[in-house]
């Protein structure tokens, strides 16, 4: 089903800029993500947020752009093409909160501008953001080829990151094992939804080679 619907949206001019515009956005969220961590832990904080800002900006433009250039299409080809605009526009959405989630995370460097403490919750943050980091360059990459195998593996993956996600804010709402401070907890435990919730958003974008259209964004049925 996966590559009929790429069919479409490559022999087609608007489903194609609409599915080049997605492909861009994924990259713009990843540089967003790549910036928001950094400014975070410290790095540069005022200037971070006036781009990312202005990048969440221009993602939600695409989002009206592909949106306008799906219904044109979907108006003037009818029915034939009814899967691969549905698609693109339940991709676009996830692409958007990604970037919602990700000013977010730039809202926290307000919130605590003091380094974060912690150093065993700190160490399993960044692995968790290396992994995200790593679903972001593999994510477009699984969609361009549609390689359900790979897309299989990296839902896996983003449901591990969830557990562990889950795990950490547990740990610290009940036990607090590290001593920290009431102001470093909350910090630690929004940072670490706000990865879920991105994660999460990456998930829904890769289902979409597995899954049809109304199971976008669910756990893969075994005899799909």
């Amino acid at each position: 089903m996966w590559k009929e619907i790429r069919n479409l949206w490559t022999s087609d001019n608007l489903l194609n800029e609409a599915w080049d515009l997605t492909y861009e956005a994924i990259n713009i969220d990843a540089e967003m993500f790549d910036d928001a961590t950094d400014a975070l832990w410290g790095d540069n904080r005022k200037t971070v947020q006036k781009l990312i800002f202005k990048k969440d900006k221009l993602i939600n433009k695409y989002e009206r752009d592909i949106r306008r250039k799906v219904i044109t299409h979907l108006t003037v080809q009818g029915n034939d093409s009814l899967a691969a605009g549905l698609v693109l526009s339940t991709v676009i959405v996830d692409v958007e909160r990604i970037g919602d989630y990700i000013k977010n995370i730039v809202d926290l460097t307000e919130m605590h501008p003091d380094e974060i403490q912690g150093k065993k919750t700190k160490d399993q943050l960044h692995e968790i953001e290396s992994s995200i980091k790593k679903m972001f360059k593999e994510a477009p990459e699984c969609i361009e080829i549609g390689d359900e195998d790979q897309a299989l593996q990296i839902y896996s993956e983003t449901k591990e990151i969830g557990r562990t996600c889950d795990k950490y804010i547990q740990k610290l709402v009940m036990k607090n094992e590290e001593d920290l401070d009431t102001s470093s907890v909350a910090i630690l435990v929004l940072y670490f939804r706000y990865l879920k919730r991105i994660n999460a958003h990456l998930r829904n974008i890769i289902s979409s080679v597995i899954n049809p259209y109304d199971r976008i964004g669910f756990k893969p049925k075994k005899n799909r």
